[in-house]
């Protein structure tokens, strides 16, 4: 297992990079813009198979749905990349976490290539296949939060787990108003399950978190509006958003399971305070 000074500087690394998150550029106020104009253009029928697509996200934070990741392909994904067997979630807890954070990173790779397959498929078709994309890029974040939660330790199966998931989902796309509200709300899953419950009424599901991140698109996903050329544009933009969906999550999870480990009752809680 790790030191306590290794954990304590890993957790001020990861306290740095969330400060860094709080920057806004001016062209983040404007991201709503294509969305606005995307509303009014496209046809309804379209926009009624979207609002059906994003309503089954809904039932996620519910049961999970047809969203939940497999356990078993996790372990076996860790397995093939570390030699390690994992054959529960508790097996997790010794492990140390610069294992996790490099096995995510590995998963991070694959999971950007799937999202730029992704794009670049559904910018063929300009603006209509864009409508498209929006439900699908989401299927895949969701998918990759929660492997990321599971090579941490941490169980999708339940309800505040999926919760912190659709935070961290949030938090990637938010601007930096919203991502200290976002920390705080992350805080509160973390340390109390009284403190989750309200956050699990506060989020009314996932609306909320569906609203961040279609207006996330802005200008990463306007030129895939054009056909042809939205190939390389819409590629982009989704390898683009999954490379940073996936560091929130590794960041925000490593976090946590560098807290826990840190509040164990072989750690000092001089050491916790000092920090």
């Amino acid at each position: 297992m790790e030191s306590k000074e290794f954990l304590l500087k890993e957790l001020q690394q990861i306290e740095k990079w969330e400060k860094d998150q709080k920057g806004l550029w001016f062209w983040e106020r404007i991201t709503r813009l294509p969305f606005k104009v995307l509303d009014k253009v496209t046809p309804k029928f379209i926009q009624n198979k979207i609002g059906t697509l994003l309503d089954e996200i809904g039932g996620y934070i519910q049961n999970g749905g047809q969203y939940l990741t497999k356990e078993k392909s996790v372990f076996q994904f860790y397995e093939k990349q570390t030699g390690r067997i994992i054959h529960e979630l508790a097996d997790f807890k010794t492990i140390p976490v610069e294992e996790m954070k490099n096995v995510s990173l590995e998963l991070a790779n694959k999971r950007k290539s799937a999202a730029t397959l992704q794009g670049a498929s559904t910018g063929i078709g300009g603006i209509f296949t864009l409508a498209i994309d929006i439900p699908a890029i989401l299927a895949i974040s969701l998918k990759t939060l929660q492997e990321i939660a599971i090579i941490h330790g941490y169980d999708p199966n339940d309800k505040e787990e999926r919760v912190y998931i659709l935070k961290c989902l949030q938090f990637s796309t938010s601007d930096y108003v919203g991502k200290e509200a976002i920390l705080n709300d992350l805080a509160a899953i973390s340390e109390d399950e009284m403190k989750s419950r309200e956050v699990i009424s506060q989020i009314q599901g996932w609306r909320e978190v569906t609203l961040t991140f279609t207006e996330s698109f802005g200008w990463k996903k306007l030129f895939q509006m054009v056909p042809i050329a939205g190939i390389i544009f819409g590629a982009f933009a989704n390898r683009s958003m999954i490379n940073d969906l996936a560091e929130t999550g590794t960041m925000l999870y490593q976090k946590r399971r560098i807290v826990e480990r840190l509040k164990s009752d072989t750690t000092p809680k001089s050491i916790i305070e000092s920090k």
